[in-house]
């Protein structure tokens, strides 16, 4: 037995939290350098440049989200509810994220809004298919 299309993009949007969790560390150790990495970090540190800031709050911006979404795929998955909705609500979650991720980065603002959106009601899909479903 396979994963179902909502797991796979529930394990793709891990691996998607995991790489944004290096980059966020390794542009603060650029940052702060080797022995701030390798310290118990007690002494208060400068602000990040703009660059590492951003990578640093889009990881947080996305650990606020990833939880819920996850959560929704696994009340989907646990009540094997599987259709349009969970389907096109996963990617749009993912997808949306992706495109938040860049956009952030990148500085550009108002149409990230527009794709942290589209990754919230990706998110909000998921979690209503259980109840709509029955």
């Amino acid at each position: 037995m396979g994963m179902s299309f909502e797991l796979v993009v529930l394990a793709a949007a891990s691996l998607w939290g995991f790489l944004q969790l290096v980059a966020a560390a390794q542009a603060a150790n650029a940052q702060y350098g080797l022995r701030w990495a390798a310290s118990p970090r007690d002494l208060e540190m400068p602000a990040l440049k703009p660059i590492p800031g951003r990578i640093d709050r889009n990881f947080r911006n996305y650990m606020e989200t990833f939880p819920f979404f996850a959560a929704a795929v696994l009340a989907a998955q646990a009540t094997g509810v599987h259709n349009e909705l969970t389907h096109w609500g996963s990617l749009a979650y993912l997808g949306g994220r992706i495109a938040y991720t860049a956009l952030y980065i990148c500085g550009i603002p108002l149409i990230r809004s527009l794709f942290w959106n589209i990754a919230a009601f990706g998110m909000l899909a998921v979690l209503a298919a259980p109840f709509v479903s029955h």
